[in-house]
């Protein structure tokens, strides 16, 4: 049987049976992903993994924001969620080295603008995105001064659809030609990378405070390690599904992205919390929390 479901066969409200068999039997652990090429590296090979090490796991793939919103609401126990909840919530707990960084251009996070930067008056944010939306609106107000009206993009809808004078896109949409014209664009890992020097990290694996996960933890970080070592496998094999070239996916992959959570990415998620709280996008007083895994200081 296959691992691999809809996030939206949980039940959105109330008492969630697969909750309590989770806390109670950690084989049982149920684990969110993003289905996002940026993420496939860290799910290589993850379900057969999950067969020998936790065989009543099972892995759920949705857009970011509706992870996020799964694992507060207990409907995950472990998920691959914006890196900007764990540090709006307290609960969470960081629970693997493995992630989804740039340090330099991200080529999937993007911001549009019809309008030079300084003049953008609204601002339309890709629903599926929580830490690229922090990011843009913190770049704005600490370069430009500027504060944007928010509007959200939903998902599925073109961005010639919005009217706002720059659109935030995220994950494999923004690695397309957009079909409208606009005046500049931002590639917001490399916009970050030049203004800081430091790495930007989008995504990692968390779970909330005290739930057992088992070999879930050590079965994440091995299958991040077996997609190390497939990337140019991984871009070749997803390319056509997303019409992009192979070459710009191995790229993608080899190049623009990395996946291990080390001294400078834990720099720059420092870094973006204190402007975060400067700019009172997050609260002051949540520190990110690390599980005891072996997460490098």
């Amino acid at each position: 049987m296959s691992l691999l479901h809809s996030v939206h066969s949980l039940p959105a409200t109330g008492r969630n049976p697969m909750r309590d068999m989770a806390l109670t039997d950690p084989a049982g652990v149920r684990i969110g992903a993003v289905n996002y090429l940026n993420s496939k590296p860290l799910i290589e090979g993850l379900t057969a993994e999950l067969a020998t090490v936790a065989p009543q796991a099972e892995l759920f793939l949705d857009y970011p924001s509706r992870l996020a919103d799964d694992l507060s609401r207990g409907h995950l126990d472990v998920a691959l969620i914006p890196s900007v909840e764990c540090l709006r919530d307290p609960g969470y707990e960081i629970v693997t080295d493995a992630c989804v960084a740039a340090h330099g251009p991200v080529l999937s996070v993007k911001l549009y603008s019809r309008v030079p930067v300084e003049d953008i008056g609204s601002l339309a944010l890709d629903e599926g995105s929580r830490t690229s939306a922090t990011l843009a609106r913190l770049l704005l107000s600490e370069r430009f001064g500027v504060r944007p009206e928010l509007d959200l993009l939903p998902l599925g809808r073109s961005i010639a659809t919005s009217n706002a004078d720059a659109v935030l896109l995220i994950g494999d949409r923004a690695m397309h030609p957009v079909e409208a014209d606009f005046v500049e664009t931002w590639d917001l890992g490399e916009v970050w990378s030049d203004w800081t020097g430091l790495p930007f990290v989008f995504a990692l694996w968390a779970t909330r405070r005290g739930t057992p996960l088992g070999r879930v933890e050590e079965a994440l970080t091995t299958a991040r390690d077996r997609g190390l070592t497939r990337l140019s496998e991984i871009g070749a094999r997803e390319a056509g599904a997303l019409g992009i070239a192979p070459s710009t996916a191995v790229n993608y992959l080899t190049r623009n992205l990395h996946f291990r959570l080390g001294p400078s990415e834990r720099q720059g998620l420092a870094l973006f919390r204190r402007l975060s709280i400067a700019q009172g996008l997050i609260a002051g007083e949540i520190e990110m929390a690390f599980r005891d895994c072996g997460i490098p200081g």
